[in-house]
């Protein structure tokens, strides 16, 4: 058998991206929390913030801190001398969210809030 019997063999599947201006709001726990994780790299990170597939509602959140791709694929949104990126392919999904940061007892961390989102897990980290 093999690929010319086609089992096991597919073609990806290409789909229109709707490309956005994304705006997003951060607040200024984020913004303190992001300082004190760059630790004074604002010249050449970034933090990145993307929507991967997965998840019980469609799209999982992912953020991280990475060198700056200077890619122009990517949005770059500059807050208090702090760049973020999102890249085109997810501006749709992420444009007018809130990014916050909260700190508890039980652990802090990255929040966001999507007002375009139509479904969100209880967990809210996932959203669709």
């Amino acid at each position: 058998m093999g690929l010319l019997d086609g089992s096991g063999f597919s073609l990806p599947v290409f789909e229109e991206v709707e490309v956005v201006k994304v705006k997003i709001n951060v607040t200024d726990s984020a913004i303190d929390a992001m300082k004190k994780s760059m630790q004074d790299d604002y010249d050449t990170h970034v933090l990145v913030i993307s929507a991967e597939a997965g998840g019980c509602s469609g799209y999982l959140y992912d953020m991280k801190i990475t060198e700056n791709p200077n890619d122009k694929d990517f949005q770059r949104i500059d807050v208090n001398g702090i760049g973020i990126l999102i890249h085109n392919k997810d501006s749709s999904l992420l444009n007018g969210i809130e990014l916050d940061y909260k700190d508890t007892l039980m652990g802090g961390g990255f929040q966001i809030k999507n007002p375009t989102a139509e479904r969100e897990c209880g967990c809210g980290q996932s959203f669709g």
